[in-house]
């Protein structure tokens, strides 16, 4: 019996610190919570973080041209008056990609009270016409806004249509790459693409300010383009009111009535 006795003794003794050491860690834990709560409504609530609507730098927009920043703006409209600590970086981020111009976009809270907006656009690379009017396209076949006094240079990519996916819009705009890669700077005399058939593609061009249509094939652009041009004094005067030519077969090219 004395020996059971001495036995337990160390494992009451083992138990009661366990105990201690449960009810220290739950009040740190308890204090830990409770100060959290404390940092975070002084985040919230203390007149030093507060996002004025009356201060320009209040809000920061970097790296725009084209991008309406009256739309950045309304992205933050609801967080202006209130902490900068209570606004959500990661929505307002998912909001600012819905903006058309806007590729990437990153959204920081600056010490103490403003927040910094860093913009990447869209870089259009062609013109597109709608019924509903005129649009600018990008790389990745996404239809943009044209600003409202700026002024490009892109040839008009025809083929596209409005009730087309991305992705098909990108296929278009493939065409138009391969065109413009093969023709290098023999591009700038077309004006306009036509990839309603990406497998075949049609360029209108101006030789001596007479808008002709090529049909162009899906290869051997500049070989094509430059056998036109080289029989085009002849082509002109034969066939003055001609305006579409197959070149689809090299060194041949045929008019179409």
């Amino acid at each position: 019996m004395p020996r059971e006795s001495t036995k337990s003794a160390p494992d009451r003794e083992l138990r009661r610190k366990i105990r201690r050491i449960v009810v220290i860690l739950a009040i740190m834990l308890v204090a830990a919570a409770f100060g959290v709560l404390r940092l975070r409504n002084y985040l919230l609530t203390n007149p030093q973080f507060t996002l004025a609507h009356e201060r320009a730098d209040a809000l920061t927009v970097q790296g725009w041209h084209y991008t309406p920043v009256s739309k950045v703006r309304r992205v933050f409209a609801e967080d202006l008056d209130r902490s900068s600590f209570a606004v959500p970086l990661a929505e307002r981020r998912r909001r600012l990609l819905g903006i058309d111009w806007v590729e990437d976009a990153s959204v920081s809270r600056i010490w103490p009270d403003r927040v910094e907006v860093r913009i990447r656009e869209r870089k259009p690379v062609a013109f597109v016409f709608f019924h509903s009017g005129v649009f600018l396209i990008d790389s990745q076949g996404v239809l943009l806004d044209p600003p409202a006094q700026a002024q490009f240079t892109f040839p008009v990519l025809r083929g596209v249509r409005e009730d087309e996916s991305e992705q098909q819009h990108r296929r278009r705009v493939r065409a138009l790459f391969r065109v413009q890669e093969e023709l290098g700077n023999s591009f700038k005399d077309v004006s306009e693409v036509d990839a309603s058939d990406p497998d075949n593609v049609h360029i209108i061009v101006r030789p001596n300010r007479r808008a002709v249509e090529l049909i162009m094939g899906d290869d051997n652009y500049l070989r094509r383009y430059r056998n036109f041009l080289a029989h085009f004094p002849e082509i002109e005067r034969r066939t003055p009111g001609v305006r579409l030519f197959d070149l689809r077969l090299d060194n041949l090219i045929t008019a179409k009535e």
